[in-house]
C-alpha cells in the first residue's frame, strides 16, 4: 500500500505539489492525469523516494520512503517517460540485471529474474542486444522489464505511450493487463486516456499541484471537466 499524507513539494520558490493526501491499495490500477505542469510526475516520484517532501509523508507498507529508500524502490518500480533516462548499461541483459544486482542477490536468482522479466515483455533471448540499436517501442519494453526484475508490488509508468506507434502501444497495454491479472498494482501517469479508462479501477486528477479528482473512471467526463484533459469517446 502507498500512503501519501499532506504532501507538499516544490522546486525553487514554488510548490509543485501542495497538501496532497491519497492512498493506493495493493493490486489497484490507478490513472493519474491532469494538464502539463499539474504535478503528476512530481507526485509519483515521491512514491519511491526519488524526491523528498518539503512537508508531509509518503509510506509504502507502513515504512517512510525517505527513511527506507531501498525498500521503497524495491516495492515500487518506476518507468520514466523517456526510457533512455533510466538505462545504465549498454546491453539489454546488463541493464535489466542492474537492479537485482544492487539488491545483493545471487547470480542464479538475478539471471532467473532477468529471464522472467524479458519474457514478460516479449523480449526473451535478447540479453546481448545493444539498447541503442533498439526501436523506441523495444526500449520502452526494456525499461518495463528493468522495473519488473525488481519484482515490485506496484509498477508506476510515467507517460509510457509517448512516441510509441499503435502496435507498440498495444504491446505495452497487453503487458499491463498481465501484470494486473497477477496482482501487481499499476499506476499510469498520463494525459492520454485512450484504452485506459476501461482498464482502471480509479482516476486521480491534479490541477496546480492539488489533488482535485478521486473518482471512478466511468465518471471521467464529469470528473475531469475543466482540467484540460481530453476524455476519449467510448
Amino acid at each position: 500500500m502507498i500512503e501519501v499524507r499532506e504532501l507538499t513539494s516544490g522546486y525553487g520558490d514554488g510548490a509543485a505539489i501542495e497538501g496532497v493526501s491519497v492512498t493506493i491499495a495493493d493490486g489497484e490500477f490507478v490513472l493519474v492525469t491532469g494538464a502539463n505542469g499539474s504535478g503528476k510526475t512530481t507526485l509519483v516520484r515521491h512514491f519511491n523516494a526519488l524526491l523528498e517532501p518539503d512537508s508531509g509523508t509518503v509510506e509504502v507498507d507502513g515504512r517512510d520512503v525517505t527513511e527506507s529508500p531501498v525498500f521503497a524502490r524495491t516495492s515500487v518500480g518506476m518507468v520514466f517517460q523517456h526510457p533512455r533516462d533510466q538505462f545504465v548499461a549498454a546491453t539489454v541483459g546488463a541493464d535489466v540485471a542492474f537492479g537485482p544486482e544492487n539488491l545483493g542477490l545471487d547470480r542464479e536468482t538475478i539471471d532467473s529474474r532477468v529471464a522472467r522479466a524479458l519474457d514478460a515483455v516479449g523480449m526473451a533471448g535478447r540479453e546481448d542486444d545493444r539498447i541503442d540499436a533498439l526501436s523506441g517501442g523495444e526500449q520502452s519494453r526494456i525499461a518495463i522489464a528493468g522495473a519488473l526484475a525488481m519484482e515490485p508490488d506496484h509498477l508506476v509508468l510515467d507517460e509510457p505511450f509517448t512516441g510509441l506507434d499503435q502496435p507498440a502501444r498495444e504491446s505495452v497495454l497487453s503487458h499491463l493487463d498481465s501484470l494486473r491479472a497477477e496482482g501487481t498494482g499499476v499506476v499510469v501517469v498520463t494525459h492520454d486516456l485512450r484504452d485506459l479508462l476501461d482498464r482502471a479501477d480509479r482516476l486521480l486528477g491534479l490541477s496546480d499541484g492539488r489533488l482535485v479528482v478521486d473518482a471512478d473512471p466511468a465518471e471521467a467526463d464529469t470528473a475531469l471537466s475543466g482540467l484540460d484533459v481530453r476524455v476519449p469517446a467510448c
